[in-house]
């Protein structure tokens, strides 16, 4: 029995728990004298909880182990000149084993891989076993001795609640250490990248070029050698976040003042789903739009007017960015803006404030944390996009301000890193994360910024 199928069991354990202790707790209602503490619902909502969640949480905690067990299990079965090699052979062979179980193997195992396949399918046999007793047992038993406690007296809302709460810690718990995981993950592998290549090499190299390293340039004989200076990189990234966000915001911010403060009920219920269709189009759409559509046009025109303007330019992507995410603005700040009390408008009108100066002397100030996080958003928005650079502006690393020029990206070249198979070892690959924290300490640090900014300008409200 898979786990997913287990699981579905218990749930369905717990959908009778549910219905029996409802009906339960209702017809003891019905019976009773006194009156309940709690309605029968929180009755059956409390067998619910307390028979699914144990189970579902042993389940899960087995199938977590059963990984480790596989991995502790079969690296006994591996032999020793294989064992002793470093820890991603090992890893790969553990891989093998698993693909011999799974029966994914594309050559004939060796006899030792059988022998530990072997050896691993019978301790799944046991093990299916164990989660079936613990979890479809487990869920009928702490469901029946919840069934005793249904009585008038019992506390049923308050036990819901609590259990609840506790959900909603665990949930919050699990978001902050998948957080600090990722974060420290990342950080670790960028230690051991900065172990080779030294931060201000990384930082102030004004030349980026991973693709050699190993490699012999042509015509020379001499083995390459990497060049690891990402300033081109975070230069063309600011470039094009910057040339969308002079596109976007303005839009943006102006379509949500005409939606919000001047359009009628008839125009704001055709314009603003079709402005918010432009967020579910997908990137790579917009990626052929600018490679096929933008950048030749771009192109011509800069030919007629005398510029040298490249097929692959940061003026395209950063057009075609700025389009994509317009309705990130727009929809956050409309929303922002009609949330803006209608007591502050009616004060001002009745002080003789004109429309336009209701909107730019009380609206928008009131309404600037919110116009801020939508910025902020777009801002984020922009500077994780890939596809669009890929298509638009290309791969060459380059160090220029200049929008016609061709630029690159970080989240780019981190893509173009870790496709296909890599060598993890390698400084090459270890790049993409130094390259990932730098990233996520600038974005930080714009956030922290910017959140000073609102906070000045917000004091005038409280």
């Amino acid at each position: 029995m898979s786990e997913t199928t287990l699981l579905i069991l218990i749930l369905f354990i717990g959908l009778f728990w549910f219905i029996i202790g409802s009906r339960s707790a209702l017809n003891l209602k019905i019976q009773a004298s006194s009156k309940m503490h709690s309605l029968p619902f929180y009755h059956g909502l409390y067998l619910a909880l307390i028979s699914v969640l144990p189970a579902i949480l042993i389940v899960s905690a087995l199938g977590v182990i059963d990984d480790y067990i596989f991995s502790r299990m079969i690296l006994n079965e591996i032999p020793e000149q294989i064992s002793s090699g470093n820890r991603y052979n090992k890893l790969i062979t553990v891989e093998q084993i698993r693909n011999v179980i799974e029966g994914t193997n594309f050559v004939e195992p060796s006899p030792w891989m059988k022998k530990a396949a072997s050896t691993w399918s019978g301790w799944s046999n046991n093990l299916n076993i164990i989660m079936i007793i613990l979890g479809l047992g487990g869920s009928l038993l702490i469901g029946f001795l919840g069934y005793q406690k249904i009585e008038n007296s019992f506390r049923a809302r308050n036990k819901v609640e609590t259990i609840i709460l506790g959900l909603l810690a665990i949930s919050s718990g699990v978001a902050i250490l998948t957080t600090l995981g990722i974060l420290f993950s990342v950080i670790f592998e960028s230690l051991r990248f900065f172990a080779i290549i030294p931060i201000q090499e990384f930082l102030f190299g004004t030349s980026w070029n991973p693709q050699f390293e190993g490699a012999e340039r042509a015509g020379s004989g001499q083995e390459g050698l990497a060049e690891y200076g990402s300033l081109p990189l975070f230069v063309g990234t600011f470039l094009i976040s910057l040339i969308a966000l002079v596109i976007a915001v303005p839009i943006g911010l102006f379509s949500a003042i005409y939606l919000s403060e001047y359009a009628n009920k008839r125009e704001r219920s055709i314009l603003k789903p079709v402005l918010e269709v432009l967020a579910g189009v997908p990137t790579v759409v917009y990626g052929f739009f600018a490679a096929l559509t933008v950048a030749p046009l771009l192109r011509s025109a800069g030919f007629t007017l005398g510029l040298d303007v490249a097929s692959e330019s940061a003026l395209a992507a950063g057009f075609v960015m700025g389009i994509m995410i317009i309705p990130f603005v727009s929809s956050l700040s409309d929303d922002v803006i009609n949330a803006v009390p209608q007591s502050l408008r009616d004060a001002a009108y009745g002080l003789g404030s004109t429309k336009g100066e209701v909107v730019l002397q009380v609206v928008l100030p009131a309404a600037l944390p919110g116009v801020v996080a939508s910025v902020l958003l777009a801002v984020s928005r922009a500077i994780g996009e890939t596809m669009i650079v890929v298509m638009a502006a290309g791969l060459a690393a380059n160090l220029s301000i200049n929008p016609f020029d061709a630029v690159t990206t970080v989240t780019a070249q981190i893509v173009t890193i870790l496709v296909g198979d890599q060598e993890f070892e390698s400084a090459k690959t270890l790049s993409a994360f130094a390259l990932a924290l730098t990233l996520i300490i600038i974005t930080l640090i714009l956030n922290l910024v910017a959140l000073q900014v609102v906070k000045k300008y917000r004091e005038q409200y409280e």
